[in-house]
């Protein structure tokens, strides 16, 4: 059998390309025969970078920017020939913050604005930047700032706290810098910047948000958007990283599916028809997982190609016709197979084990 493996993270424990390895030498004990492709995916978030380097090679080029716990931190893009790669999460990621120290109000995406910077100060003519796993929810305004946009009664690069009061921005400075290049969005959801299922309200709360914060988030955010540009703040993909995808747009970016970018970049679907079955996965397997995640833009390409898809992952919180909905054939959890502890405690030997049993189930021939 040829086995292809395409798992995004598996969030807090392991890296796709950990996940990946992890799943293959699980299968390898039970079939050590077979073929195994492994194909490390992101939709965006945390791993974005790394898989496209894999795929794509390039080189990594490092940038020192402010931190989100104060402080410098390393943010790496690659660079493809004059399209550069950029991975929001490296500079401006929830894990720069423990969860009870986490600053939504005036954490500011400086720090990716920076790394922006970087790129066009190479030479790029396409910087593709993945939005997603990102503690910042100040509609980009920091990223603005940092590319030299201004505003009249606020700050740009404090935080949604920062634009109370804001009367008006000025964004010549950053179109400027940006002429004659393409931009591309690269996000897992279609979420938009405002309201009730804006990117404060949905994603606001695992960001550290209390409701009381979310009302006054959302209404900062708000009065941004009417200084610069309010129609554009419902389009799909505006709410990703907490706005991030906004302020891209304001500056002419392109918004695309995360999962497809990587597909397509990957091969995915020449790697799927060769296969004669798809494993993918993720930490928590569950509703969020249609909303551009990987599981499901992964089962996509599977069933394009009618192959059969499979999902690992920490924990299934959805049911069999929930899973045949989004193209799945069956979903296993490690939380099943080996517990809560030592799936966090030993989250690669976990993962192994649990590849090891699907060998078992799905093995043609046995």
């Amino acid at each position: 059998m040829r086995i292809l493996i395409a798992p995004d993270k598996f969030a807090g424990t392991l890296t796709a390309a950990q996940a990946a390895d992890a799943i293959a030498r699980g299968w390898l004990r039970r079939r050590p025969d077979d073929v195994v492709d492994l194909c490390p995916m992101s939709d965006g978030g945390p791993g974005f970078v790394g898989a496209l380097n894999q795929a794509l090679g390039g080189e990594l080029r490092s940038v020192e920017v402010p931190g989100l716990a104060g402080g410098m931190v390393r943010a790496d893009y690659l660079l493809v020939g004059s399209t550069a790669y950029l991975e929001s999460a490296q500079a401006v990621g929830l894990d720069q913050q423990a969860p009870t120290e986490r600053s939504p109000m005036v954490n500011s995406t400086v720090g990716l604005g920076l790394l922006i910077r970087a790129a066009l100060d190479a030479g790029s003519k396409r910087i593709v930047v993945g939005v997603g796993g990102t503690a910042t929810n100040d509609g980009g305004a920091g990223l603005l700032a940092a590319l030299g946009a201004t505003a009249t009664g606020a700050r740009l690069d404090a935080g949604p706290a920062g634009l109370s009061g804001l009367q008006a921005v000025d964004l010549a400075a950053p179109l400027q810098a940006l002429s004659g290049v393409e931009l591309v969005v690269a996000s897992d959801v279609d979420t938009q910047l405002l309201g009730l299922i804006g990117a404060t309200k949905t994603f606001g709360p695992q960001k550290g948000l209390t409701e009381e914060e979310l009302l006054i988030a959302d209404a900062h955010l708000q009065r941004f958007a009417e200084s610069a540009d309010r129609k554009l703040a419902t389009a799909a993909g505006a709410g990703a990283g907490g706005g991030i995808g906004y302020a891209l747009m304001l500056l002419g970016g392109v918004r695309e599916p995360g999962v497809a970018l990587i597909a397509e970049t990957l091969v995915l679907a020449e790697r799927a028809a060769s296969a004669d079955l798809v494993l993918t996965g993720e930490g928590s397997f569950d509703f969020s997982s249609r909303a551009g995640k990987v599981p499901y833009g992964v089962a996509e390409v599977a069933g394009a190609a009618l192959r059969p898809c499979v999902v690992l992952a920490g924990q299934v919180l959805i049911g069999s016709r929930e899973m045949r909905a989004l193209g799945i054939e069956s979903g296993y959890a490690m939380t099943d197979l080996v517990g809560e502890e030592r799936s966090f405690a030993e989250p690669a030997e976990a993962l192994a084990d649990l590849a090891e049993r699907v060998a078992r189930t799905w093995a043609l021939g046995e």
